[in-house]
C-alpha cells in the first residue's frame, strides 16, 4: 500500500508515532519511521517511547519533538500523553502498543496495534499495521555526522572488531560470561577467524560487571570497552565498524542487526520466530531445547534462573565461523547456507 500520493498531503502533516517501551521493540519497529520518512515528503513527527528507548529517535528526520512517556499507576501515562497531545489534528496516529489513545484524538487516520492472529516476527507485525508486510520495512535508525564521527573515532585501530553484549534484561537469558571468554578466545586468538582482531565489548552501565569478567580474554590494546559509556545512538553507530556482533536476545542485539553488522543472537527462553534478528546476515543458534521446552519448564519465564546452561561454547564457536565464512566479501548471504 502506498503511503503517500501526491496531492495528499498538505504542507505539514503530522504524524503521531506511538512505539514500544522495550528497546529490542522499537528498534523492530523503526523501519515504519523510515517508510512514512520517504513516501510523505511533508509528514511531521512526534514519537512517543519509553525512557529506555526515546533516545533512539532524537536524529529522526523532520522531528517536532520526542515525548517520553513513563508508566504511571492506574494507566495515568495515557491521560498525561493525551493531554500533551490532544490539541492537534493528526493526519496520521501510528500506535504500536494497541491502546485506545487514538480514539479520543482528532485525525485522518490510524493504524493500531491488534494482538492474535498467526505468529510472525516483531518486523512483520509492525508492517501489518501500514500494511506493508509483503515487504517489511528493515529496522533503520537515524544518526549525525557528529555522532557518525565520534563513532569512528571509538573503533579505529588496526584488526577486526569482535562485539559482544554480554548483558540482558533477565537472568533468564544471560549466557555465562565465562563462556564468552572462550568464544572470544576461540575467534580472536591464534588460529581463530578473527585471529589478531580485537574486541568490543557493549552494554548498558549494570552490564560493566560482566565485561570486567569478559575482558581478560584480550591484551588491554586489543580492547574496546564500552559498556555503560556510550548512548544508544552511538552504540548504533560503533557497531557498524564491527566485523561481528555475538549477545543474547536484547536491544544490543537488534541494535547490531539494524546496523548492518554479522549478528549471532544467543537463545533460549526467547521465541525465535518473534524475536530474531532481523536481516540476511543474522543467525540464531541455541541448545538442545526448543522455546517450548523452556516454557514448559518456566511457564511464565519469570523464574530467577539461567536458561542458557545447555548452549555450548563449541556451538556458538561453531555458529559464529559459520557466519563470518557466510558474511566474507562475496560469500553469499543466504541463511539457509
Amino acid at each position: 500500500m502506498a503511503l503517500y500520493r501526491p496531492g495528499m498531503t498538505p504542507k505539514r502533516f503530522p504524524i503521531l508515532f506511538i512505539t514500544a517501551s522495550r528497546i529490542g521493540d522499537a528498534v523492530l519497529s523503526s523501519g515504519l519511521i523510515k517508510a512514512l520518512v520517504e513516501q510523505i515528503p511533508n509528514a511531521r513527527f512526534t514519537i512517543v517511547a519509553g525512557p529506555l528507548a526515546a533516545p533512539l529517535f532524537v536524529q529522526t528526520p523532520r522531528l517536532d519533538r520526542v515525548i517520553v512517556m513513563e508508566k504511571r499507576s492506574w494507566g495515568g501515562h495515557w491521560y498525561s500523553l493525551w493531554q500533551r497531545v490532544r490539541g492537534r489534528r493528526w493526519g496520521l496516529i501510528v500506535d504500536l502498543r494497541g491502546s485506545s489513545i487514538s480514539r479520543m484524538l482528532m485525525r485522518q487516520r490510524r493504524a493500531v496495534y491488534k494482538s492474535g492472529g498467526p505468529v510472525v516476527h516483531k518486523v512483520v507485525e509492525a508492517a501489518r499495521l501500514l500494511k506493508l508486510e509483503g515487504e517489511p520495512p528493515t529496522p533503520t535508525l537515524y544518526t549525525s555526522e557528529d555522532i557518525e564521527t565520534h563513532a569512528a573515532a571509538l573503533a579505529r585501530g588496526e584488526g577486526p572488531i569482535l562485539a559482544i553484549g554480554p548483558g540482558t534484561n533477565w537472568v533468564g537469558k544471560t549466557w555465562p560470561t565465562e563462556r564468552f571468554s572462550q568464544v572470544v578466545r576461540a575467534l580472536l586468538g591464534p588460529g581463530g577467524p578473527l585471529e589478531g582482531g580485537r574486541l568490543m565489548i557493549l552494554g548498558g552501565p549494570e552490564d560493566r560487571g560482566l565485561g570486567v569478567a569478559v575482558r581478560g580474554a584480550v591484551t588491554k590494546d586489543r580492547l574496546i570497552e564500552l559498556a555503560g559509556k556510550t548512548d544508544l545512538l552511538t552504540a548504533f553507530a560503533v557497531l557498524k565498524h564491527a566485523r561481528l556482533y555475538i549477545g543474547g536476545d536484547s536491544g544490543l542485539m537488534h541494535l547490531a542487526a539494524a546496523a548492518g553488522t554479522p549478528t549471532l543472537g544467543l537463545f533460549g527462553p526467547s521465541d525465535e520466530r518473534l524475536y530474531a534478528p532481523w536481516g540476511p546476515a543474522t543467525r540464531v543458534v541455541r541448545g538442545p531445547r526448543s522455546f517450548d521446552d523452556i516454557r514448559e519448564r518456566d511457564p511464565h519465564l519469570n523464574h530467577a534462573v539461567c536458561h542458557m546452561m545447555d548452549l555450548s561454547v563449541p556451538r556458538v564457536v561453531a555458529a559464529a565461523k559459520a557466519l563470518i565464512a557466510d558474511t566474507a566479501p562475496g560469500a553469499s548471504h543466504d541463511p539457509d547456507l
